[in-house]
């Protein structure tokens, strides 16, 4: 299943996860990250399933700061929510999914290796 989103679909997922945090500042960034989800081939010979969806989400929110803060969170949710509604189960390792954010926000993973550990967690 192709799922694409909006970038209404991703101010839900923020006002659900941080409701009492500040709004979006940089819309940018969210156009960003819903026009990289939609790439068919991201390089070539790339996997393109639900997990890169998922990990070009989570990469581009982490990486180009749309919140004021708690940007790791609200990728990592992104990630559980767009899988959810993909219909793909994920059942990540206790800390995994923090892990990831942190090498994305860190630079030690980008989406192609989000979308590999993503794949591995699906259940």
């Amino acid at each position: 299943m192709e799922l694409y989103i909006d970038i209404r679909w991703l101010l839900e997922r923020q006002a659900e996860v941080l409701p009492k945090h500040p709004s979006v500042h940089d819309f940018s960034s969210l156009v960003a990250a819903v026009g990289r989800h939609r790439v068919n081939t991201p390089h070539v010979g790339a996997v393109v399933d639900e997990s890169w969806r998922a990990a070009a989400l989570m990469h581009a929110v982490i990486r180009l700061r749309p919140l004021p803060a708690r940007n790791a969170l609200f990728g990592a949710a992104v990630v559980i929510s767009y899988m959810s509604a993909a219909g793909e189960a994920l059942d990540p390792p206790y800390g995994a999914l923090i892990d990831l954010a942190r090498d994305i926000d860190a630079g030690r993973a980008d989406a192609y290796d989000a979308a590999d550990r993503i794949r591995s967690w699906r259940v």
